[in-house]
């Protein structure tokens, strides 16, 4: 896979995946939009974690300048 995205982009979505972790485990989301959050901040993590967003990829965005 080809780094499509920057470390801004990649700290944003960190930072998110915390929020929303706490959101959910600090119970003040909950249910069924509290499953939904945790899952997207999950993904949000794995994909700074790997630098490569896969819903960028078929409109050929990348915020990576290298």
């Amino acid at each position: 896979m080809k780094r499509n995205m920057s470390n801004t982009d990649r700290i944003i979505r960190v930072l998110l995946a915390a929020l929303f972790g706490y959101l959910y485990f600090g119970g003040v989301v909950t249910g069924t939009l509290g499953i939904i959050l945790l899952v997207l901040g999950g993904v949000f993590l794995l994909t700074s974690i790997v630098a490569f967003c896969p819903l960028y990829a078929p409109f050929k965005i990348s915020t990576y300048k290298g």
